[in-house]
């Protein structure tokens, strides 16, 4: 019965991401600049030469119609060819998705570690000074420009104390086979510990500069949630019931008090993967939202709409997964 409620819930997801690709796709036409005009730039190409390439990319014909080959495309696998870089979509999004994942991964870890703590711990001695200094400092987190945080750590770790490199995922002078795509991953596969080494250090300042944003959220999220729970009958019956403090918490009231943080991460692991455009191009990272924001002013219609698309499609497969997890939490909830 769960497998065919997620079927269900996954062929839902057509019509909105349809309907998402179909407004991307108008919109992105509404805006200033003729693509043909950017690429070409100040060369004194001719109106012959420009209507040829106009027509080469399809720009030429009507908009129903360049509507029509690129949702005619997608349904049979082709996401076209990039107008800017003149590779097709496929292969670009190959490239730049596995660095946006990484980021995305690296920037939950640095939440998770940071929030769950703080988040019980204030919970459990609410009102202390702990629980005011931390909750201070995570309304701080939520109130900083995710910009300015970058900046800020670029110019204390990076410039200040040489610590951590500025921008890009290795060193240029390191040679990495690339296997998955996953350079962490590729640096353990391959046994190149000086890689990894690296490409952690070029991961630190990106993920904590978002990490800590989240961590805000999850650890007032965290808070509210166990302070909710462990007033509840269950808790104060086991603790009758003479259970250990730690046994309580992590058992009767931890699980419990997830259901509203899987529900919140959900939403941000979706928004991270992409929404990271900011990020990426402040830290020169490879990844998805760098690839969107040059091609968004590029006018390169293609990969913006093929990206837009995949943004929708993760945010519909991270509320579906945290309904499933929710089954888990909470045998009674059902999908």
């Amino acid at each position: 019965m769960r497998l065919v409620r997620i079927i269900e819930r996954m062929l839902g997801a057509i019509p909105v991401v349809l309907g998402v690709l179909i407004i991307v796709f108008f919109f992105m036409r509404l805006l200033p600049g003729d693509p043909v005009e950017i690429m070409l730039g100040d060369t004194s190409a001719s109106k012959r030469e420009m209507d040829s390439l106009r027509a080469e990319l399809h720009l030429d014909k009507p908009v129903y119609e360049q509507l029509w080959l690129f949702v005619s495309g997608v349904a049979r696998g082709d996401l076209g060819t990039s107008l800017d870089k003149r590779k097709p979509v496929a292969t670009l999004l190959a490239e730049t998705l596995p660095p946006t994942i990484e980021l995305t991964l690296a920037i939950f870890l640095v939440a998770i570690l940071i929030a769950l703590p703080v988040g019980v711990f204030t919970a459990l001695k609410p009102g202390s000074w702990f629980d005011r200094t931390t909750m201070t400092g995570a309304l701080l987190g939520i109130s900083m420009p995710n910009f300015w945080f970058g900046l800020i750590l670029i110019l204390f770790f990076s410039v200040h104390l040489g610590w951590f490199p500025t921008s890009g995922q290795i060193a240029a002078t390191l040679d990495l086979e690339k296997i998955t795509g996953f350079l962490t991953v590729d640096a353990l596969l391959t046994g190149n510990w000086a890689a990894f080494k690296d490409v952690l250090r070029h991961l630190f300042l990106p993920a904590t500069t978002l990490g800590v944003a989240f961590a805000a959220i999850m650890a007032r999220v965290i808070r509210s949630s166990m302070l909710e729970t462990m007033r509840m009958e269950y808790v104060v019956a086991a603790r009758a019931k003479g259970v250990s403090e730690p046994m309580v918490v992590v058992r009767h009231a931890l699980r419990n008090a997830m259901i509203p943080v899987v529900t919140v991460a959900g939403l941000e692991v979706g928004m991270l993967l992409g929404g990271n455009m900011i990020v990426e191009t402040i830290f020169s990272w490879p990844g998805l939202g760098r690839l969107v924001v040059s091609s968004i002013f590029s006018r390169d219609y293609v990969v913006v709409q093929c990206a837009v698309m995949l943004y929708a499609l993760t945010y519909v497969a991270a509320n579906l997964i945290v309904d499933i997890i929710y089954t888990f939490l909470n045998p009674k909830i059902e999908l």
